[in-house]
């Protein structure tokens, strides 16, 4: 496990660009777990790693479906399908197990999971953590605080800080 980065972002925007620089950076079999309040901002931040993995269609929050599946077209990370879950509705791990995101991934998809924070102790192991929380004095501003978990997150933390660059907050 790393120590935690953080980020600001000051608009909507520049929370989709900080899911799009994650997005450049991530690989097949990927998994990004999401937490934070309603409002918080992880379906912006998925639409911005969508967007920057080249998927035309709206990404949506998957509340009702769970899982919205995305073909990715153009694959200029090798990524071949984004795989967004809301586990909000699931009351337990078992159900987040059934899901099968673990083995999605595997076949060149990356999973985005809204609510990860109750999905962490079943697709946690090698996980990107990324709590998100909406500033109290501003609408638009997100604190994102990222933890990388597992060997496939630290060997590429270097990489994943500098394209973060823009957004950290001086520690």
């Amino acid at each position: 496990m790393t120590a935690p980065v953080v980020l600001v972002t000051t608009s909507a925007e520049a929370t989709r660009e900080v899911g799009a620089a994650l997005a450049a950076v991530c690989v097949p079999g990927d998994v990004l777990l999401l937490a934070g309040g309603l409002g918080a901002g992880k379906t912006t931040f998925a639409q911005g790693f969508g967007r920057a993995l080249g998927i035309d269609e709206p990404v949506t929050s998957p509340t009702f479906t769970l899982v919205r599946q995305y073909e990715v077209a153009t694959r200029p990370t090798g990524v071949r399908t984004l795989f967004h879950a809301d586990v909000y509705r699931l009351e337990r791990l078992g159900e987040i197990a059934d899901l099968g995101l673990g083995q999605l991934v595997e076949d060149g998809g990356v999973a985005l999971v809204e609510w990860g924070d109750a999905a962490e102790p079943v697709l946690g192991a090698d996980a990107l953590l990324l709590a998100l929380a909406a500033d109290a004095d501003h609408d638009e501003w997100r604190t994102v605080t990222l933890t990388a978990r597992g060997p496939s997150w630290l060997k590429r933390w270097k990489e994943l800080d500098v394209a973060l660059t823009p957004w950290r907050v001086a520690s």
